[in-house]
């Protein structure tokens, strides 16, 4: 794409060179300000407006955030890197110096734009040697809450990663007196190949609240003898334990507020009886948090980039690269605490939100740790199994135009209680790893989460997540894409249909095509999946209404799905957004193809 283009010739040559169907914004019949996510336009209309500039350098640093020396992948000086903000409408200009000693390449999570501006490197995109720059330039298509990040090795663990906010070209929909980004992280002074090895050797190094004898006897008191050794043998079969919701744990992790340990308390202003925006971000490379602020209830009004119908909630699980905007309300002149605390309840980052600053609240205690059941990882019963042969399996489900599916096919969905199919065994040596199947995987989107469900306040479930607008494209899906969320975790191996990216080829889908992505976890661990360069629809129950997002968090023995419609043909990464089942092979290509006449 050359950097000399005009504007005008830069939307054009966008949406010709790379198949895009552009997006752009445009206005509600609902009232002023209001809009839909988006609609298709027309290539020749002019799109963008003037360009705007940013410069970014990121190199390896000396750095102290624990009280131990340690490095840093630092963007313009600063872990958080800059945050920076956009306006819907205009084409920006990031300019990247690498002065780190490897390659890289960012990623712009969440945003809509020609595949060789996505910044992963080894696909469509070259990659950033040490000493070299880049320019990337795209038009902003959308406004929201986004984050950048590097895509390149672990550098995003050891802090390559920024909040990226864009502005309505229009009145928002959302109005506040505060507008505050609260990016979340997770720090580590270990070397972060240094975990992987680690994982490699002993998977569960990191978890120290594994069950002992003491718990053991607790559950003899609480089940009977034949119960509890029933059930931990089941565990052990499976070589898991019921606490190993989240890896690494804080034996390694400091959690982190906009760069901040808890003791350094990062502080957000505000005048009582103010209305105050927090843009959650979790940019962490393997924690979910469980968000509160006690005495404030959180109205959720933005998910992903895109408004949602205001959910008022006493707190809120964040997954790896989710992010979620709460409006709250204080009335009183006192401090008031943001507590993030870790889903395995091994740490917690905070913050605070107060009238002054240097404030402080209480830190208030941490909820149960949970634990997991057979049943929560949807195996009244359990029996090895294997899955492959079809890398992906598609079935048919019917046209553009509502037409009744081919003979012979049925849609791939079944109430939870239905058997499941599984696709044939592969033979020994094809590299498929031997699972654990979820006998009866379930939806769990009216679910907050594990070590949430019991607890007497509201938790945001994906459930209540209502589009503020309809979706634009209102065409049934065609196909099915079924993909199982598979991994070894002696091995720590992550796949998908039981193979890893090394031993996988693309998905392949074509321009425009309307398809429904569903996923079943048959592990015990949480995946949030990206899928870049185009939007995710969750079936949620919310009709025409239903939440677009760039993340979608699926739960041990889930059977979740979504709606896409490809807009820019090139390879789009799918991937688990915990960094250590990424880099471990939970990761796909989707390669969208131009369409043919």
């Amino acid at each position: 794409m050359a950097r000399d283009l005009g504007r005008r010739a830069f939307a054009l040559g966008a949406a010709a060179g790379t198949g895009a169907l552009l997006y752009r914004p445009a206005r509600a019949a609902a009232g002023p300000g209001a809009r839909a996510p988006f609609t298709l336009a027309s290539p020749d209309e002019p799109v963008v407006r003037a360009a705007r500039r940013f410069d970014l350098t990121v190199e390896r640093q000396p750095i102290n955030k624990t009280g131990a020396p340690s490095w840093a992948n630092v963007i313009n000086g600063g872990t958080p890197g800059p945050t920076l903000r956009w306006r819907e409408g205009d084409v920006v200009t990031i300019e990247l110096m690498n002065r780190m000693p490897e390659m890289t390449g960012f990623h712009w999570h969440g945003i809509i734009l020609p595949n060789p501006m996505d910044g992963v490197p080894g696909l469509q995109f070259p990659g950033i040697q040490p000493g070299e720059r880049f320019t990337y330039r795209f038009p902003i298509l959308q406004s929201g809450t986004y984050w950048y990040h590097s895509h390149m090795g672990y550098q995003e663990q050891k802090g390559a990663y920024g909040a990226l906010i864009i502005d309505p070209a229009g009145t928002p929909n959302i109005r506040a007196d505060r507008d505050y980004a609260i990016v979340l992280s997770d720090w580590t002074d270990e070397d972060p190949q240094v975990i992987a090895n680690n994982f490699k050797l002993m998977p569960d190094m990191y978890n120290f609240n594994r069950r002992t004898v003491s718990t053991f006897a607790t559950d003899v008191e609480r089940s009977g003898l034949g119960a509890a050794m029933s059930e931990r043998l089941r565990w052990a079969r499976m070589r898991m334990d019921p606490s190993g919701v989240q890896a690494p744990t804080a034996y390694t992790y400091t959690y982190l507020v906009n760069g901040r340990p808890p003791a350094a308390n990062w502080t957000a202003l505000f005048r009582p009886g103010e209305s105050v925006r927090l843009r959650f971000i979790n940019a962490s490379a393997a924690s979910f948090y469980d968000i509160s602020i006690p005495g404030l209830t959180m109205e959720v009004v933005h998910a992903h980039g895109n408004d949602v119908v205001p959910v008022p909630v006493d707190g809120l699980r964040i997954g790896v690269a989710e992010t979620f905007d709460v409006i709250v309300r204080p009335t009183e002149d006192r401090a008031f605490t943001i507590f993030a605390e870790s889903m395995d309840r091994s740490g917690y980052a905070r913050a605070t939100l107060a009238p002054r600053d240097g404030m402080e609240a209480p830190i208030p205690s941490m909820t149960d740790r949970p634990l997991r059941t057979m049943a929560d990882m949807g195996m009244p019963g359990m029996a090895p199994a294997q899955i492959g042969a079809s890398d992906v399996r598609s079935s048919r489900i019917g046209g553009l135009m509502g037409m009744s599916p081919p003979p012979g096919t049925r849609p791939e969905r079944r109430a939870a209680n239905q058997p499941r199919t599984m696709d044939p065994p592969q033979q020994p040596g094809t590299g498929v790893q031997s699972v654990f199947m979820a006998e009866m995987p379930q939806r769990r989107i009216g679910i907050p989460g594990d070590g949430l469900n019991h607890l007497d306040r509201r938790f945001l479930t994906y459930a209540e997540l209502r589009s503020v607008h309809p979706g634009v494209d209102r065409r049934p899906p065609t196909r099915e894409i079924l993909l199982h969320l598979t991994g070894n975790m002696e091995r720590f191996i992550w796949s998908i249909n039981g193979r890893k990216f090394s031993e996988a080829g693309p998905i392949d889908v074509t321009l425009g095509e309307r398809f429904r992505l569903r996923f079943i976890n048959n592990t015990m661990m949480n995946h949030p999946f990206h899928l870049h360069g185009m939007w995710m629809e969750l079936e949620n129950g919310q009709g025409d209404h239903r939440p677009y997002l760039h993340t979608v968090n699926i739960q041990p023995s889930e059977d979740l799905s979504l709606l896409v419609t490809p807009v820019a043909t090139g390879q789009w990464p799918l991937h688990c957004h915990v960094l250590y089942h990424f880099e471990a092979g939970m990761f796909r290509t989707v390669r969208v193809l131009p369409r043919t006449a």
